[in-house]
C-alpha cells in the first residue's frame, strides 16, 4: 500500500493540503520547523494515499511512496 511521506521542513504552513483531503486525514501539528511555521502530520490510519494533498501543495512537500 502506498504512503505519503511528509518534508516537514518545506512546510509554510498554508494548510491548503489539510483544507483539501477528502479523509481528514492530515492535522497542523503543535511544532514548528525551523522556519517557524506549525507544519502538517498525516493520520496514517486514515490516509488512503489519495494524492489530494500532493497536488495542491505549492511547496513540494509531500511525496507519494510505494
Amino acid at each position: 500500500m502506498e504512503k505519503i511521506k511528509i518534508h516537514t521542513m518545506r512546510c509554510k504552513g498554508c494548510y491548503y493540503c489539510v483544507e483539501s483531503c477528502p479523509k481528514h486525514a492530515l492535522a497542523v501539528s503543535a511544532h514548528k520547523n525551523y522556519k517557524g511555521y506549525n507544519y502538517v502530520e498525516v493520520k496514517d490510519e486514515l490516509c488512503v494515499a489519495c494524492g489530494t494533498c500532493f497536488e495542491v501543495c505549492p511547496d513540494f512537500v509531500y511525496e507519494i511512496l510505494e
